[in-house]
């Protein structure tokens, strides 16, 4: 291909449905950014699915988005930090910027001949991986899920929860695995008013509850991390490194969960990784069901000192029957995801088996 940059809108099918407080799941979209420069390819990708269930943003707006606004300014970028100035006049559309982003990321580390782990700053050459139950259809469809993880190997488990879907179900899991690394996460569902209701998961020893309040708010997080035990957990709340900083101020976590594309990009991610590190407040790395490319991001992330919890990053055959990266992701027998030593991400992106899951494309010289 010519020097530029090609853009895939991608549809993939999720290996089950993945369902969440706000919405279920079943066929992923996302962007797929391929820069090409100086004789080097770099990938990215802008996990924005085909609705706003999660962020004002979706997959076609991510598409114009880039396409429009973000695409010329990469191409005259020295590096990710220089295009995300060049691009400050966009505001928000944090999972476009991202896409762009980490694929100049993935560009300088093959310049370079470096990992981009190692490139980050990264210090363990294995990651911690988790992995994220969605809503079931009954208490019994969970445990049998559940148990399926475990015996993969998977050493901590988050639980998507809701209300009429939460204390019964985090009770049952409990006392199936009493010894089990276990989290919930509510994305938005509940109201400061449900205080009472969410303290009775005090009682079951949770590693965190992950944003239970709105997807905005600081403010009443601060709140009802007074009255609870459990360790309270930021994720849609915090877009820039900005509200990391206002998060810490008021009180109102004492963990984040740092998503690269929600926080548009790795320079991002790496600033609110450095702040919280330097007050006092640990991080993991979330996941928004990329394929292999941002996989490959994400563990790069992963690999910083201040991430101690492990992370949302499961392997390619959690979401995907056929990945687009060769080797795919997978889980070793430790419960971890290897940092590939291989330049940039460390893995090739298939361009035939990408093809077929494109919905359009477009070559932007």
């Amino acid at each position: 291909m010519a020097e530029g940059i090609d853009l895939y809108l991608v549809e993939m099918e999720l290996v089950s449905a993945f369902e969440i407080s706000s919405g279920v799941t079943k066929r992923r979209q996302a962007v797929i950014v391929r820069v090409e420069k100086d004789g080097h390819v770099g990938w990215g990708e802008a996990p924005a699915d085909s609705k706003p269930i999660y962020s004002y943003e979706t997959a076609e707006t991510a598409f114009y988005v880039i396409k429009e606004f973000l695409a010329e300014h990469a191409l005259q970028a020295t590096g990710p930090e220089d295009f995300l100035r060049r691009v400050s006049f966009v505001r928000g559309h944090q999972i476009a910027k991202a896409g762009v982003e980490m694929a100049l990321w993935d560009l300088e580390a093959k310049k370079k001949g470096l990992p981009l782990w190692k490139m980050l700053g990264g210090v363990r050459e294995e990651i911690e991986s988790g992995v994220s139950v969605g809503i079931q259809h009954t208490i019994r469809d969970l445990l049998r899920v559940v148990g399926s993880y475990l015996e993969r190997g998977y050493k901590r488990v988050k639980l998507k929860i809701k209300p009429g879907w939460d204390v019964n179900v985090v009770k049952a899991v409990r006392e199936a695995y009493p010894d089990l690394l276990l989290q919930v996460d509510a994305n938005a569902a509940y109201r400061l008013n449900d205080w009472y209701h969410l303290k009775k998961l005090d009682t079951y020893d949770l590693l965190m509850l992950e944003q239970p309040l709105d997807y905005e708010d600081l403010v009443d997080h601060a709140e009802l991390a007074k009255m609870l035990r459990t360790p309270i957990c930021l994720d849609e709340s915090i877009k820039k490194p900005e509200d990391a900083y206002r998060a810490f101020r008021l009180g109102s976590c004492s963990i984040i969960n740092i998503k690269p594309a929600r926080v548009g990009g790795l320079v991002n991610a790496k600033k609110i990784h450095d702040f919280c590190d330097s007050v006092g407040i640990p991080v993991w790395i979330g996941g928004m069901l990329e394929t292999g490319i941002g996989r490959g991001h994400q563990v790069a992330a992963a690999t910083l000192p201040n991430v101690r919890f492990p992370n949302d990053i499961s392997a390619s055959d959690r979401y995907y029957e056929e990945d687009i990266v060769e080797p795919p992701w997978k889980l070793t027998a430790r419960g971890t995801l290897r940092a590939p030593d291989r330049p940039g991400i460390g893995v090739e992106v298939l361009e035939e088996r990408l093809e077929r899951f494109t919905l359009k494309s477009v070559h932007i010289a």
